[in-house]
């Protein structure tokens, strides 16, 4: 049962234009900070919300991208749906993680993907890469995204809810096509029902992110390739690969859909191929110095 408090604090976030997801994860971090006092939340005095800060941090020890996700829900409920601004949420700052996120090389990727026993998982997993798509962005694709014409795949309300479009590789658009006729669905690319040759499906969703993550980490174990890699993997995969075929990185940035270009600028320090350009161009320039 939902409380009128749980309510008022999903339609406030309805109304600020979060995702479902992250809806999800800011009632859930409510609702844990409610458990661990055993009251409703509103009745929660801030130095109570100061000492769960300090049990995360200093007893928990959680992530500094779990405690930010915490932060973020219980801020968000206590400033907007109960309107107290208290100092506390000034204070609590997650330390910044520098981490470089885990690359596979096309081979990898390839070895993964023939690894990969499910056709529609497998047909999803490969558009994912091919296009550098999110996890959600490929499971919901649907039939209209594909343009033809112009080589394009259409993402619609990626995160932040916005709109971009991707290049179509030629050997994709015929994969796609091919399975497509395996289901015929007019609405989603990749339905979640039970498919049935040679007639339409009209699946009432589309394939879910679960199902495609239990088919990668399946795969990864079968390929026998040593990487924490992910679904998401695959994208950082795209975007590396890119960069060490000569694309730009202003580029790179749109077909990702990232709004800074210092958030793409991270896939610089990722290829061994991007730094001994730079090191030849280096030479290059000291070089002529004295030419």
């Amino acid at each position: 049962m939902v409380t009128p408090l749980r309510q008022k604090l999903i339609e406030d976030l309805q109304l600020r234009g979060f995702s479902n997801g992250t809806q999800k994860l800011y009632v859930s971090a409510v609702r844990k900070l409610a458990e661990y006092y055993r009251k409703p939340p509103d009745q929660i005095s801030e130095d109570e919300l100061r000492a769960y800060f300090l049990y995360l941090k200093n007893i928990k020890k959680v992530s500094p991208s779990t405690l930010a996700i915490e932060l973020s829900g219980i801020k968000f409920f206590f400033q907007y749906t109960l309107q107290r601004q208290w100092v506390t949420f000034e204070l609590v700052r997650p330390t910044r993680e520098k981490k470089l996120p885990v690359v596979l090389s096309v081979d990898e990727v390839r070895s993964i993907l023939a690894c990969i026993h499910s056709v529609r998982s497998k047909v999803c997993l490969s558009t994912i890469y091919a296009c550098g798509l999110r996890l959600q962005e490929g499971a919901h694709l649907q039939v209209g995204d594909i343009d033809s014409q112009r080589m394009l795949v259409h993402i619609h309300r990626g995160k932040g809810s916005k709109d971009r479009c991707v290049p179509l590789p030629e050997n994709l658009l015929s994969l796609l096509r091919r399975y497509w006729n395996t289901h015929r669905d007019p609405l989603w690319l990749f339905p979640s029902s039970n498919l049935v040759a040679g007639s339409p499906v009209n699946a009432m969703s589309p394939i879910t992110g679960r199902s495609l993550e239990r088919a990668f980490v399946g795969a990864l174990n079968e390929s026998g390739i040593q990487k924490p890699a992910t679904v998401h993997t695959l994208r950082h995969s795209y975007a590396t690969h890119l960069l060490e075929a000569g694309i730009n990185l202003r580029v790179i940035q749109v077909y990702l859909g990232h709004t800074s270009l210092s958030t793409t600028s991270i896939y610089t320090h990722l290829t061994p191929q991007v730094e001994e350009s730079a090191v030849q161009a280096i030479n290059s320039v000291v070089t002529s110095l004295w030419s």
